[in-house]
């Protein structure tokens, strides 16, 4: 079943496959913002402060970061994709499994901050236990132009200083609070505050375990993982999340940052999350 409904106040739609697996994606920035597989629980984290409206980011879900990461560029911070209105393209159920697809294209506003015709979709497939995402962007002008993008997935935790992430032993990564390069050498991670890591090359399986069970994290196309969590006192300064908002996530996100994707005209880029509870 494929239903539109209102989540903070904006439109959005919400699949539910016939296993009872539900996924609900808003429509302004293209944002997944609920996932709960079949027989189990709420898989993201939504912040019970966070908003939505033009020019405003949602404070969880997964939010698609395009076509910017971050303050690397001249755009707005994190780019334009996860504060503007996308269309709902179409929606099927067949085989089990229930998908949706989404599409954003370059009009007045975007050209006006990024000089590039673009078209950039966002599918999402559930079933059972698993969700996948796909993010696609197309160069549809005649010039050729490159972007860094990611998935800035926020996963529900019971107590992220309980949570473990596996998989990034010996992975390359720069640790964004200090600038440094280092390599992993803790595996299980834990989490003891805030974190903000770009780990280069990290194309493996990832792997988190929590109070709520053990979640399998897979990526194809983006070669980066960032792992970001605010801690307690950034959380405290963040108005769309409470103070204690912290203990309940962890960002994992599949990301090309290292290598930003150089599209010709005509050509396509696509990059997949996939998880399974």
């Amino acid at each position: 079943m494929i239903e539109p409904v209102q989540v903070l106040g904006q439109p959005a739609m919400r699949l539910r496959g016939s296993d009872g697996a539900q996924a609900t994606v808003l429509l302004h920035g293209g944002q997944i913002v609920s996932w709960i597989p079949a027989g189990d629980i709420e898989r993201l984290y939504l912040s019970p402060q966070a908003v939505a409206g033009p020019g405003q980011a949602v404070r969880g879900g997964i939010p698609v970061i395009f076509p910017q990461f971050e303050r690397r560029g001249t755009l707005p911070r994190h780019g334009f994709a996860r504060t503007m209105a996308w269309q709902w393209v179409e929606g099927h159920q067949r085989a089990g499994a229930v998908t949706g697809v989404l599409r954003l294209t370059d009009d007045e506003t975007t050209r006006a901050l990024w000089p590039h015709r673009f078209e950039a979709e966002l599918s999402l497939s559930l079933s059972g236990l698993r969700l996948d995402v796909e993010l696609a962007v197309d160069n549809t002008g005649d010039a050729p132009f490159s972007f860094t993008a990611a998935l800035h997935t926020y996963l529900r935790c019971d107590d992220v200083l309980r949570a473990r992430l596996s998989g990034l032993y010996g992975t390359r990564y720069v640790d964004s609070l200090t600038g440094q390069e280092q390599r992993q050498e803790i595996d299980p991670q834990g989490f003891v505050g805030e974190i903000d890591r770009i780990y280069f090359d990290a194309r493996e399986p990832l792997s988190l375990s929590t109070a709520f069970g053990r979640m399998r994290i897979e990526q194809e196309g983006f070669d980066d993982v960032v792992v970001w969590n605010p801690g307690p006192q950034k959380a405290a300064a963040l108005a769309d999340l409470s103070d204690d908002g912290w203990l309940e996530m962890l960002c994992v996100e599949a990301a090309c940052i290292g290598r930003p994707v150089k599209l010709a005209p005509g050509s396509e880029w696509v990059g997949r999350q996939a998880f399974e509870a």
